[in-house]
């Protein structure tokens, strides 16, 4: 196996080494840093007997059918873990949001529609109210339900315009409920959010969100 005694002796170049050394070796750190996941399984001295047997030009010990086919077979298995791990905490998130969402509905000052999302008037505007294919102006604060800030405007201080029918389901409906000049926090269930699928690193899949939310135009 790979271990991280492997990488702890000192780097035996530095930036006044020649450029074919800081070449050799950025491409070497590279290469190890991008696939440090598949390096950990790997045997170190077989992994190099490969890689300099393949340089050289040496004979393989193993035709490429048999390379292809374990390394096809590593792929699966790498996959197959990836999603049974990504449909447990998928099933963990959506218990999560389930839970707080329901507790959260007990609360006196949030209104639950029909499908499902929650809401509390923070204040409530007097201006204009959108529609379905409204273009709108809004400042945001994005939260999970363990507090963890994953998006805001209002930290960025640039509000944003969008059309209506662009973003989730949650904002589509909750601010079709706003006139301009309203605060309003958004309590969002998965299925009106990012769903299954979640949005990148931000946003695991099936999380629950919360949403502070001024409407501040409808254009």
């Amino acid at each position: 196996m790979l271990t991280q005694t492997t990488y702890a002796a000192k780097p035996s170049i530095n930036a006044q080494s020649s450029e074919r050394a800081q070449l050799s070796y950025s491409f070497g750190y590279l290469i190890g840093k991008s696939n440090v996941n598949t390096l950990k399984q790997l045997d170190y001295d077989l992994f190099m007997e490969g890689f300099k047997g393949g340089y050289t030009g040496q004979p393989a010990a193993l035709s490429n059918e048999q390379m292809l086919s374990v390394i096809n077979r590593y792929k699966k298995s790498i996959e197959s873990q990836a999603l049974t791990e990504l449909n447990q905490k998928s099933a963990e998130n959506l218990k999560l949001g389930q839970n707080f969402l329901q507790k959260n509905a007990q609360s006196s000052q949030v209104k639950v529609t029909a499908t499902g999302l929650q809401y509390q008037i923070l204040n409530e505007g007097q201006g204009k109210q959108p529609n379905v294919n409204s273009e709108v102006k809004v400042n945001y604060e994005g939260r999970l339900i363990d507090g963890t800030v994953f998006d805001s405007s209002i930290a960025r201080d640039e509000p944003i315009t969008f059309k209506l029918n662009q973003v989730i389901k949650g904002w589509q409906e909750g601010l079709m409920l706003m006139h301009e000049g309203s605060r309003y926090r958004f309590f969002i269930p998965a299925h009106l959010a990012y769903g299954e699928i979640g949005a990148g690193e931000a946003v695991p899949p099936n999380s629950a969100l919360i949403f502070d939310v001024e409407l501040l135009k409808v254009q």
